[in-house]
């Protein structure tokens, strides 16, 4: 818990998926989706243009369903980056805060380090981190344009999860608006929001069984119902 709760830089309760179910930020299938996802050990990226949208939110409450034997490695120096590769893939999950120029923030990379980064996921490892993207163009354009990331590195993060919000900064709405699968040759999309409250699928995973989507689907309205929304509460239901 105390890696996720680094990412906490606005104060307050680090929020769950229970929470975001909710604050109707997403539908329960799409819930149950996302964590059998992250259960199986996905990279994960999460995008929105706005400040405040809920990027960290998201990431950490995804980040939440990895598998038990991953730990978590904040991005915030260096010389992580350079001793990833001493790690068996699959045992640790490095985490950017943000893609930024900004780089005096914690956990926040630029330039080289991008391209670093991208790499580890190409070679097995588990990554996850938040930019101010909102589709998957304007990510390609950041990471591969800007930062000069090979695109097939980018293709290595299975998941892509972008965020809608309305609203004002103290009354704003904010939803998980997209969710893209990579299937091993594109991104496709598997989850949007049509209208306000109404999350469709739009193709089967390839990746996830109907199953396993379920099982975890089953477990959150579980929890749901119960009234476990802690994100420590919820690791230990998932957990045991």
């Amino acid at each position: 818990m105390k890696a996720l709760n680094a990412c906490n830089q606005r104060g307050g309760r680090m929020l769950s998926l229970v929470d975001l179910l909710g604050d109707d930020s997403l539908s329960l299938p799409m819930a149950g989706y996302l964590a059998a996802a992250m259960r199986q050990g996905a990279s994960l990226l999460v995008g929105a243009n706005p400040g405040g949208a809920g990027k960290t939110t998201v990431m950490a409450a995804l980040l939440n369903f990895l598998p038990d034997d991953v730990a978590l490695q904040a991005v915030d120096d260096r010389a992580v980056l350079s001793r990833a590769n001493e790690t068996p893939p699959g045992k640790v999950c490095y985490v950017a805060h943000e893609i930024s120029p900004a780089t005096y923030y914690y956990a926040y990379i630029w330039g080289r380090d991008v391209r670093t980064f991208l790499r580890l996921a190409a070679d097995g490892h588990l990554i996850a981190f938040n930019l101010h993207a909102g589709t998957l163009s304007e990510t390609r354009a950041q990471l591969c344009s800007q930062n000069d990331a090979d695109p097939t590195h980018l293709d290595t993060v299975r998941l892509k999860v972008y965020l809608g919000t309305a609203g004002h900064r103290f009354s704003m709405r904010r939803w998980i608006d997209r969710v893209y699968e990579h299937d091993g040759k594109m991104d496709r999309l598997l989850w949007e929001e049509r209208q306000p409250g109404d999350f469709v699928q739009r193709a089967e995973s390839a990746h996830v069984s109907p199953e396993a989507t379920t099982r975890y689907t089953d477990l959150l309205a579980d929890l749901r119902e119960r009234r476990v929304r802690r994100i420590g509460d919820v690791r230990r239901a998932l957990v045991h």
